[in-house]
């Protein structure tokens, strides 16, 4: 009887461990993740990377992206249960807090020589923008500066792409910047869906102080600020393709966020999305 409960737990093992390296990846914020990691490796072809750097550059990124969002579910897995949150996988008891802490741990462990590797100053500049996200996890997020480590994370992207290149060139000075109004729009998009129940919970970052209905007015304003800004840096007739398409994905995401709270956070992830499109089209645009 012991021989056939042994195999039969053999037998289920398999499929029980598919199951959590599913449940881990979906603690890891899935959806930014591999957004963030695609627009940074579409950023490294647009400054003319190699193959090599290009590959190393998204590694970097991938691992920095899954240290945050595995770092993020761990430090609030009690309040997620507090929210009723019962489909992020903590919360659902699919996987455990610790074992997604012990995960971010080691993306972190990874991350830092991978951003290193790809060249010292390169590499420092990039853990900056990690080290303000976890710094955002464990303290910013309750705070009124919560949009800052976004910004300081998204504009450290297209600076760590463009210093590991031949030369280590700086990047212009518009391409930071329009990063850094991405990653406010991301923050005020990602942040919508949640205000009442994080209010609930005792947390008062910048969007919830403010409010869903005027967060749901500003989110436009920086996510299409960083369109302009990119293509007043480097005029194009494609530009203005770009800004229309930015201006109806981040109004129309606006709008739609009253009934559909989720919308404007992937409106944000569009609206980078095209700006990624706009450097692309106009080449090597970030050296």
């Amino acid at each position: 009887m012991d021989a056939i409960e042994r195999a039969g737990t053999t037998g289920r093992a398999p499929g029980g461990r598919l199951r959590r390296v599913a449940a881990l990846f979906g603690a890891c914020h899935p959806v930014p993740t591999v957004a963030v990691t695609l627009l940074v490796a579409g950023l490294a072809v647009a400054a003319g990377q190699d193959g090599s750097g290009c590959v190393l550059a998204t590694a970097a990124v991938l691992t920095g992206q899954l240290s945050v969002g595995w770092s993020n579910d761990a430090v609030d897995a009690a309040r997620d249960a507090a929210a009723g949150r019962d489909a992020k996988p903590v919360v659902g008891g699919a996987v455990d807090a610790r074992t997604v802490g012990m995960a971010a741990v080691v993306a972190l462990a990874l991350c830092v020589p991978l951003s290193l590797a790809y060249g010292m100053l390169a590499g420092a500049v990039h853990l900056v923008g990690v080290a303000a996200a976890w710094t955002y996890n464990f303290w910013l997020k309750a705070t009124v500066l919560s949009w800052l480590p976004y910004a300081i994370g998204f504009a450290s992207l297209p600076a760590f792409v463009t210093l590991g290149l031949p030369g280590q060139p700086r990047p212009a000075w518009w391409i930071v910047t329009a990063a850094a109004l991405v990653g406010v729009g991301a923050h005020l998009g990602n942040v919508l869906p949640d205000i009442a129940s994080d209010l609930a919970a005792g947390v008062r970052g910048g969007p919830q102080r403010l409010g869903p209905a005027a967060v749901r007015l500003l989110l436009p304003a920086p996510l299409v600020g960083a369109t302009v800004l990119l293509v007043l840096g480097r005029p194009s007739t494609a530009g203005a393709v770009v800004v229309a398409v930015a201006l109806v994905a981040a109004v129309g995401g606006s709008l739609m966020g009253r009934h559909r709270p989720r919308v404007p956070f992937l409106a944000a992830i569009l609206v980078a999305g095209a700006d990624v499109a706009l450097l692309l089209w106009q080449g090597a645009a970030l050296a």
